[in-house]
């Protein structure tokens, strides 16, 4: 099955330059020139990532990505016009995975792209049958257990006290990165870097943002954190005293 990708723009060039690097890559692609047919086509297609541009009549890229994350997880890239901080911030708070500033190129949105797909897993097959329950002793192999916190990377799931908890795309990759190095203090740049691609051309706030967002959805009480502690001056550290191998 080949990979389903929603481009949302009201600039027709970006959208079809858009749709033929794409779809040289093997992906299906639907085209919006709102942010109404966006929701529209997400709704109707089910898509594995989709591209919004920030500003689109109608409804915009944010309220879009708003409206999804209420009930998916489904990667999103935001496109904007203007750099600067405000913008790229509410995009991230709001759920966006990554985001772009135009003019772009192409060839670096097809990057983007396969990035995130390839560390969400979508449409694959292994990550399907884990979601159907078809999981075995050796996929469980590598759960990590946190005294009410439980990590399962082969689904890409998290659970509170048994309770399954939402995270995007960004936010799993940045809890598994602390989990599997319990006690460990990474930096915002160590964190930048190997949690978002090396062509991303985000800044440290980006982290920060992320962290707060993570606390919020998993922390019993965000402002005193059980689990994402800060290192003041340097970073973060998942608390290993509850690690249970």
């Amino acid at each position: 099955m080949s990979t389903r990708i929603v481009v949302a723009d009201d600039e027709r060039n970006i959208t079809d330059v858009c749709r033929r690097y794409l779809e040289r890559e093997g992906n299906t692609v639907y085209v919006a020139s709102d942010g109404e047919e966006a929701l529209n086509l997400w709704r109707e297609h089910q898509p594995d990532l989709l591209v919004l541009d920030l500003m689109m009549p109608k409804i915009d890229g944010l309220e879009v990505c708003d409206t999804i994350r209420q009930t998916e997880d489904t990667p999103i890239i935001l496109l904007t016009a203007r750099g600067e901080e405000p913008d790229r911030l509410l995009g991230l708070t709001m759920g966006a995975d990554d985001y772009m500033t135009k003019p772009f190129s192409p060839r670096e949105l097809v990057l983007r792209v396969k990035n995130i797909l390839r560390r969400t897993g979508y449409r694959d097959h292994e990550a399907a049958a884990l979601r159907d329950g078809k999981k075995d002793a050796e996929q469980l192999q590598d759960a990590l257990h946190f005294d009410g916190l439980s990590i399962y990377p082969s689904e890409r799931r998290v659970e509170i006290a048994g309770k399954n908890v939402e995270l995007t795309a960004k936010e799993f990759d940045l809890l598994q990165l602390l989990a599997a190095y319990p006690g460990k203090v990474f930096s915002r740049s160590q964190l930048l870097n190997h949690v978002w691609d090396v062509a991303y051309e985000g800044d440290m706030t980006t982290v920060t943002v992320h962290v707060r967002r993570l606390r919020e959805k998993i922390e019993p009480n965000p402002s005193d954190p059980s689990w994402i502690k800060t290192v003041w001056g340097i970073g973060y550290k998942l608390d290993g005293k509850g690690f249970m191998p």
